[in-house]
């Protein structure tokens, strides 16, 4: 894929406007160096930084003088050339036409539109940014734990403990998935066995996986899996035994034929898929040695099934794995940036195209573990007594993410286009009842320093929006969900 760097201005999205009344402009600069062959994974750098897509413009001059007109053209003719822009279908007048209208930052001319349309990779999708009645309102919500929304189906999961005499201190009792219907409790599940750790709801019931908590080094983890129907009722539970001393469940994925699709990690260094029937007997077991790589998201794709891995320290956060329907690897392949990090949060197949939400943050020194806010953490160290207030420091946070779509070739993982949305991370992709994509994007809203907690440094809240694709993916319809959610780093 050649690497180019994009300066776009756009114009904010509407769900009724066309794809040219949605983009006021945007220009890419020349190719620069090609992708990395780096083996075995082939891996896409593309220039999309956190403060958004920029770019520059090369114009090549006639060195040998000519008419006026004639001398235009012929910068027009170059211009196209070295920025990707097609002349095709456009007169001599309109090429010039559209080359003024580029080079002078007007982007008033009707052609404009359509040559960038047709060059330019992707969209950004603006977002107003919070009032100050917003935040406080949000604030008020003070939303941590998991969040319950009003419409349509949400789950809740909590766990309880009980005093254990003969050791001397709390052990697990019990977990619980609790499932809403529009805002109000409708079952719950019990699970004595395992740690419920995560869930998916299909069309009769709800997959759920997790693990048991161990008390000593020399217990062996197991991973478990399960089927709850409609009514809450546990149809079946499940534990993994595959030799391994340590093994978890990343994901269980219905293939749609009366299968269960569950995807594995064992002693931190394979990669398994193994194969349950709807009565929870397993059927099949493969495993990959991958090395030290966790594993992070899972999707179905064709036959076979995509899979996210991961490992921050050595900066892999955004790695694919294609597997085969019998667990064999058959490509993989990474996404890089040349300013900025990508860290996949979910992935789909949709429409024939693999779908990732995902975010971006400028690249930076690892800072004690936050890797992604470094940069901020050392602005904050350097003022006096460590002291910012939630109005200075929300826009540093904001500034630092931004939210991508990808939407990419399935076979070699290349990105066709993109959506971006500053100051927010991506979030979940899912398919709606209408058979739409609907990408979920988290908007930083207020943040809060809090340097002696444990599990983060700043801490806040997110205004959750919702972007409907149609089954080209194109962008028909953007609303606030009226969900929170917290962020932590």
């Amino acid at each position: 894929m050649k690497n180019e760097k994009i300066i776009a201005s756009w114009q904010k999205v509407k769900p009724s406007d066309s794809a040219s009344e949605r983009m006021l402009a945007a220009i890419i600069e020349k190719n620069r160096s090609a992708n990395s062959n780096k083996s075995p994974k082939s891996r896409f750098r593309w220039g999309l930084i956190a403060a958004g897509l920029v770019l520059a413009t090369v114009i090549t001059t006639a060195t040998f003088m000519i008419s006026a007109e004639a001398r235009e053209y012929r910068d027009a003719i170059a211009f196209f050339e070295e920025n990707g822009l097609s002349a095709e279908g456009l007169s001599r007048a309109e090429i010039k036409a559209v080359y003024r209208d580029i080079t002078e930052k007007r982007f008033s001319y009707g052609k404009t539109a359509e040559v960038i349309q047709k060059a330019v990779p992707g969209w950004e999708i603006l977002q107003d940014e919070p009032t100050p009645e917003e935040l406080a309102a949000l604030w008020d919500k003070n939303i941590w734990m998991n969040s319950i929304t009003d419409k349509g189906i949400s789950y809740r999961t909590d766990s309880t403990y009980v005093y254990d005499e003969s050791r001397g201190f709390e052990v697990f009792e019990k977990s619980m998935l609790e499932c809403y219907q529009d805002g109000k409790k409708i079952w719950t599940a019990e699970f004595r066995d395992f740690y419920v750790e995560g869930y998916a709801r299909t069309k009769n019931g709800t997959a759920v996986w997790g693990s048991n908590l161990i008390m000593t080094t020399s217990d062996r983890s197991y991973g478990w899996v399960a089927y709850v129907d409609r009514k809450g009722n546990i149809m079946w539970q499940k534990p993994l035994d595959h030799g391994f001393k340590s093994e978890y469940v990343a994901s269980m994925l219905n293939n749609g034929d009366g299968t269960w699709a569950v995807i594995s990690r064992g002693d931190l260094k394979y990669l398994c898929l193994s194969y349950y029937d709807d009565a929870g007997n397993e059927l099949s077991f493969h495993k990959n040695e991958v090395g030290n790589f966790g594993i992070n998201n899972a999707a179905k794709l064709g036959d076979g099934y995509i899979v996210q891995l991961w490992n921050q320290f050595s900066g892999d956060t955004a790695l694919l794995y294609k597997m085969d329907r019998e667990g064999q690897i058959t490509d993989s392949f990474a996404y890089e940036g040349d300013d900025c990090e990508y860290y996949i949060t979910d992935l789909r197949e949709f429409g024939g195209q693999v779908y990732l939400s995902a975010y971006t943050t400028p690249k930076q020194k690892d800072e004690g573990g936050r890797h992604e806010i470094a940069n901020i953490l050392d602005y904050v160290i350097s003022k006096k007594n460590w002291e910012i207030s939630s109005e200075e420091l929300t826009p540093l946070v904001r500034d630092n993410y931004t939210a991508v779509l990808l939407v990419c070739d399935p076979e070699g993982g290349t990105p066709k286009t993109f959506y971006s949305v500053k100051g927010s991370l991506g979030s979940r992709v899912s398919i709606n009842t209408l058979g739409q994509l609907e990408w979920d994007v988290e908007s930083i809203t207020s943040t809060f320093f809090s340097p002696a907690t444990s599990s983060f440094t700043i801490g806040g809240l997110c205004k959750v929006y919702r972007y409907v694709f149609d089954a080209e993916g194109h962008l028909i319809s953007q609303s606030d969900t009226g969900e929170t959610t917290p962020y932590r780093r």
